[in-house]
């Protein structure tokens, strides 16, 4: 199997690229974030491969980084999550968007990426909230993120206030840390709005 190709870039489409390794062009699919993280066309770049193999076709997928690659892996282990799929995820949040997402069981974030309905989005922020933290732990910021989550759990006002602190601007990570600190120091019954003003001043400090 193919693991890495180091080449020319040779062709740019709307999801994959064409890399020319000693005169084989080879078509390799990858998320909107990886293609825009590759240099321009006839400039040297490594990709890390995922290889499918089927019947009728053996399809490259290519990452950026090992990190994307592994999510790309543990995405497809959800059913209904094909590797189209997978990579519209990977093209509309970024990791840290989406393993805090999964933290907060914030489907509504996992469902803006093109071909997830509600059902699939349900599925990957349950069968995925166990599996995410090793995953995290590459991320310092993410992995501080998800031991507070873990440690107050992530109530339905928590989840609504940090979507409502992202509308504002802030970050999945920068909004999940503030309220799940406001959540640890006040407890968890505060609500929706209380939760908001409080991770405002919690954000501004």
């Amino acid at each position: 199997m193919i693991g890495k190709l180091k080449g020319l870039i040779d062709e740019y489409a709307d999801s994959y690229v064409i890399i020319d390794v000693g005169g084989v062009g080879y078509e390799v699919y990858c998320s909107n974030q990886t293609l825009q993280s590759l240099p321009s066309v006839g400039e040297a770049a490594t990709v890390l491969i995922e290889t499918h193999v089927r019947e009728d076709q053996i399809k490259l997928f290519g990452f950026a980084t090992a990190l994307e690659r592994d999510w790309f892996r543990l995405l497809t282990t959800v059913q209904g999550v094909g590797q189209k799929v997978a990579l519209a995820i990977l093209s509309t949040l970024k990791i840290s968007e989406l393993t805090s997402a999964i933290a907060l069981q914030d489907k509504t974030m996992v469902a803006r990426s093109p071909g997830v309905g509600p059902k699939v989005a349900q599925r990957i922020v349950s069968e995925l909230k166990d599996k995410t933290p090793s995953l995290a732990a590459t991320d310092g910021a993410v992995a501080n993120l998800q031991a507070e989550i873990d440690a107050v759990g992530a109530p339905k006002a928590m989840a609504e206030a940090v979507s409502a602190l992202s509308n504002l601007g802030y970050s999945q990570v920068q909004a999940g840390a503030a309220v799940a600190t406001i959540i640890k120091r006040e407890g968890e019954g505060l609500g929706t709005a209380a939760l908001i003003r409080h991770a405002l001043k919690e954000l501004s400090q």
